[in-house]
């Protein structure tokens, strides 16, 4: 008895291990609005998502999750082949949407507005004040073109772009190349 009780006590202490090493990033989904995922060596496109919508997933699934679930906070508009999230308080434009091409969804975005419901990372890149700000929180990009109107930094290996366009900083996700 005395040893079956040391072996649970054993196992519960390595489970507990576990769970506490096991983060978003190591292969589970990054959901911009819920996890702080800060390390920009664990984010790929393929496990981000947004309100539960991953790239590859079936329009029917988007539709679901972003149109006929209510977000709170959020109004949602499908336009041709983008569903884009609007902030309720200042629906002045888009604050996040996905693109809709073959039946699969092939593009998630996010941009500044969005900074307020997103976590992790991606809220420091929304609310960077300069292309070195985002090259500090993410790394080198591994290709971009900076001049006097603002800068794009690829990301590919990674599966996503950031557009810095002074205040506004916009990010694309899309499968990887």
């Amino acid at each position: 008895m005395k040893n079956l009780l040391r072996v649970i006590t054993l196992t519960c202490m390595v489970m507990a291990g576990v769970v506490a090493w096991a983060s978003p990033g190591y292969g589970e989904p990054y959901e911009l609005s819920k996890n702080d995922v800060m390390d920009p060596k664990a984010l790929k496109s393929a496990e981000i998502s947004l309100f539960g919508v991953k790239l590859g997933d079936s329009e029917a699934k988007a539709l679901d999750s972003l149109v006929n679930e209510k977000i709170p906070g959020v109004k949602v508009e499908q336009e041709a082949l983008f569903i884009f999230l609007l902030d309720q308080r200042k629906p002045t434009g888009p604050m996040a949407g996905v693109r809709i091409q073959d039946g699969k969804i092939d593009l998630i975005f996010i941009n500044n507005r969005f900074s307020y419901k997103t976590r992790g990372i991606f809220r420091n890149v929304l609310n960077s004040e300069s292309p070195d700000d985002v090259r500090k929180l993410l790394g080198q990009e591994d290709y971009g073109d900076e001049n006097v109107m603002g800068a794009i930094l690829a990301y590919d290996k990674q599966g996503f772009v950031i557009n810095y366009l002074g205040k506004d900083v916009n990010v694309e996700f899309s499968p990887l190349r």
